[in-house]
């Protein structure tokens, strides 16, 4: 059951297929990316289009639950994101210990 109808419906489901679409797109570049650095940054954005999508279906759903489920998700991504660019630098100024 749609908790919206008319235009804001089709909006949303217009929406929705444009945000699947781009999260595939994004996918498939933490996939292939040339550097770390490009799939982290890929990664970050399927976080952000994820929370997108939910916070969409929630509109559409008419349940609120998913917002606080996009919220986590965001904050989850940020921590992550911030994470890995610390792990980056030292793995560029030579402190990180890696396996060549």
């Amino acid at each position: 059951m749609s908790a919206v109808e008319g235009p804001l419906l089709w909006a949303s489901y217009l929406s929705l297929g444009v945000l699947g679409f781009s999260l595939l797109a994004a996918l498939l570049r933490v996939l292939w990316g040339p550097h770390l650095s490009d799939r982290m940054i890929a990664l970050d954005l399927v976080a952000f289009l994820a929370m997108g999508f939910l916070a969409t279906y929630s509109v559409l759903a008419g349940e609120e639950a998913f917002i606080d489920v996009a919220l986590v998700l965001g904050l989850l991504a940020f921590l992550g994101t911030v994470a890995v660019a610390r792990y980056i630098e030292r793995v560029r100024s030579g402190e990180a210990l890696v396996d060549s």
